[in-house]
């Protein structure tokens, strides 16, 4: 009854988190990550496909992303891709290899970052919130229905709160440590 409310709650929130954790490896911290293109596809024959799917990335150097299309005729396709994803690269192309070098990140830039990661936290904190009051619904049409008493209703909210509180406080300290890791390079 209510605990598989819970149960429901505590999987997606859980998934929430996790999610996010990927979005931040995405950001660029100036190292070299290949994280950063996880998201860019390219225009595979007429279709948009993930770079990783065509390409092999390696880092040679904490600066330096490495990009080895399977076919060389690629190499433009990724390249201007890279361009229109305006992630402040330049891809260098000597016609076998693709060589993305990292530069420092400026303070400018940095604290543009910082902002980004801000308002990620704060999307996040509100798709949790939309979580917990859609469990809370089916909580209070639970007892509604008369499946559960009033006591078991607010027994559930008082768990729901818990569940989004600590998933909040997860999203906040990862949110912190990246923004503390990028804002001190």
């Amino acid at each position: 009854m209510v605990q598989d409310v819970l149960r429901e709650l505590e999987k997606k929130m859980k998934g929430s988190v996790e999610h996010f954790r990927g979005d931040l490896t995405k950001l660029r911290t100036g190292r070299a990550n290949i994280n950063i293109f996880e998201d860019l596809k390219i225009d595979y024959y007429g279709t948009l496909t993930p770079i990783n799917q065509v390409a092999t990335l390696t880092v040679p150097d904490p600066t330096l992303i490495q990009i080895q299309a399977w076919d060389p005729t690629l190499l433009e396709n990724i390249d201007k891709a890279i361009h229109a994803a305006d992630l402040g690269l330049n891809p260098i192309n000597d016609g076998k290899v693709l060589k993305v070098p990292i530069p420092p990140l400026d303070e400018e830039r940095r604290k543009d970052i910082a902002k980004h990661i801000k308002a990620m936290v704060e999307d996040e904190k509100t798709a949790l919130r939309i979580m917990r009051r859609d469990a809370k619904e089916q909580v209070e049409q639970m007892e509604k229905d008369k499946e559960i008493t009033e006591d078991d209703k607010f027994w559930g909210y008082d768990k729901l709160q818990e569940i989004t509180d600590g998933n909040t406080k997860k999203i906040e300290d990862l949110g912190a440590a990246k923004e503390k890791e990028i804002l001190e390079l």
